[in-house]
């Protein structure tokens, strides 16, 4: 292929990309946007394959990779469960930041990357090559421990050492003193020992990073760590002077990074606070309260059959699901009961709060997956004025976001986090397996309001049965 129609190839594939982003800022086109980039992945990968900057004796290594990774790819795809995609992705942004750190270390011992440069461009070069490697690998590190955390392997309570703000400045100081070093070295063996010492200071501060980040922040690293994975690739292509990976990595990273903001802002948090860490550990929780505005008084349990009794009386419903809807993957029967209900005239709608499960859209995913039609399918801004004419208001598995201590308790670690106000509701109905507190370790007070009602069980079998009441 001359280097003309790879050019040609990779305009085509930059515009697909962008066809792909838009396509998925609506779950009706989201398909559509799939396979945009589907086929712009496709087109990019066969242009580079057989583009000018290949060789035939290269073509089998790289065909030989290409097929080891899709079998694991399509091995992954079949078998990966719904509750474990955000780990899944954490995983595959830990690849992308570690094929940076790779590529730049390749790129700098090979001789030709950099030979006919001026001063200037291997200055240049060289920069990109450390810049590239120092995201790749807080992208790869802070990658595997957000996997560690999401898989439960990891706790997912913060690690907050003391004086850790002093740690991560001394760190970035002793990174840029290196990164002078490295530029004005003269062999590519003199060069190694700063690059080392970069890249192991940059691993252990995407350790030390995403280790210092609570449980509640998890669906801003998510979406953090997809930018960093953006910005690494897009490193890459600087060093490789390849066009199409810098714009691809660009518009991975800046939209990352929009979602890390809107992901910030529906927590009432700061990006910079986020990555501080902190959050949900027991040095940032509020002292003990003594003026009696803990949560107080009893919780009233119900049955699955009085449930079944409620939904079937109620004209407006309003269902509002969590990660525990996702652990006892409960959506299709979920679905179930919404159909019988909307075939009883009964107003069905899903709240949907930017936060709700591990990663950002995680629930919409489960709900497509169920078939649950798109428009009952609202945001949490769309459907909080309409909770007051609401008779039953239905929590499966979510509890940070429904917690009103966001809005009544100042002291609260969540205070000021817009969230759904279920408690407004006739009658509110939240289905937990015990009292344990949420993901972030905040204790809720909607449990003991006299107008809610709790569920205790597997949210599975428990909606099975109210599936079954309501049919009886």
């Amino acid at each position: 292929m001359s280097a003309t129609l790879a050019t040609i190839s990779y305009i085509g594939a930059t515009i697909l990309f962008i066809l792909s982003l838009g396509g998925l800022s609506h779950p009706e086109s989201s398909r559509r946007g799939n396979l945009y980039g589907m086929i712009g992945m496709a087109i990019a990968v066969l242009a580079t394959v057989f583009g000018p900057h290949v060789t035939l004796s290269g073509i089998g290594w790289i065909v030989g990779a290409m097929a080891v990774g899709a079998a694991i790819g399509m091995y992954a795809a079949r078998t990966v469960q719904m509750t474990q995609m955000p780990e899944l992705v954490a995983l595959m942004h830990s690849l992308v930041g570690l094929a940076a750190c790779l590529v730049g270390f390749a790129n700098y011992i090979d001789p030709a990357a950099s030979a006919n440069l001026s001063h200037a461009e291997k200055v240049i070069h060289e920069i990109e090559i450390y810049v590239g490697i120092l995201i790749g690998a807080v992208t790869f590190s802070g990658s595997v421990i957000a996997f560690g955390k999401l898989s439960g392997k990891i706790g997912g309570k913060p690690l907050t050492l003391p004086g850790r703000h002093w740690m991560n400045l001394t760190g970035l100081l002793v990174v840029i003193y290196f990164g002078g070093v490295f530029i004005n070295t003269q062999t590519v063996a003199d060069g190694m020992t700063p690059l080392i010492v970069m890249t192991v200071i940059a691993l252990l501060f995407g350790i030390h990073m995403v280790m210092a980040i609570g449980g509640a922040d998890m669906p801003v690293v998510v979406s953090m760590l997809n930018s960093y994975s953006g910005w690494a690739a897009a490193a890459t292509g600087f060093m490789l002077n390849n066009d199409l990976l810098i714009v691809t990595g660009a518009l991975v990273g800046s939209s990352g990074a929009i979602l890390s903001y809107i992901m910030c802002k529906a927590m009432n948090r700061g990006f910079v606070s986020v990555i501080a860490g902190g959050f949900g550990s027991e040095g940032a929780m509020p002292a003990a309260k003594t003026d009696g505005t803990e949560p107080v008084g009893e919780v009233t349990p119900i049955s699955a059959t009085e449930t079944g009794e409620l939904l079937r009386e109620a004209k407006n419903v309003i269902i509002v699901p969590g990660y525990g809807m996702a652990v006892a993957q409960a959506q299709h029967t979920v679905y179930e009961i919404t159909k019988h209900l909307r075939e009883k005239g009964v107003n069905v709608r899903f709240g949907i709060h930017p936060v709700a499960g591990r990663m950002p859209g995680h629930m919409n995913v489960l709900l497509a997956e169920a078939k649950v039609p798109y428009d009952i399918v609202m945001e949490m801004d769309e459907l909080n004025e309409d909770f007051p004419t609401t008779d039953v208001a239905m929590v499966i598995g979510a509890n940070d976001i429904v917690n009103p201590g966001a809005q009544d308790d100042p002291s609260s670690p969540i205070a000021g986090m817009p969230v759904l106000e279920v408690w407004k509701a006739k009658t509110s109905i939240v289905m937990k397996r015990s009292m344990a507190s949420g993901y972030a370790g905040v204790d809720n007070p909607l449990f003991y309001k006299e107008n809610n009602r709790m569920l205790f069980g597997d949210a599975k079998k428990m909606l099975d049965e109210v599936l079954v009441a309501l049919k009886s």
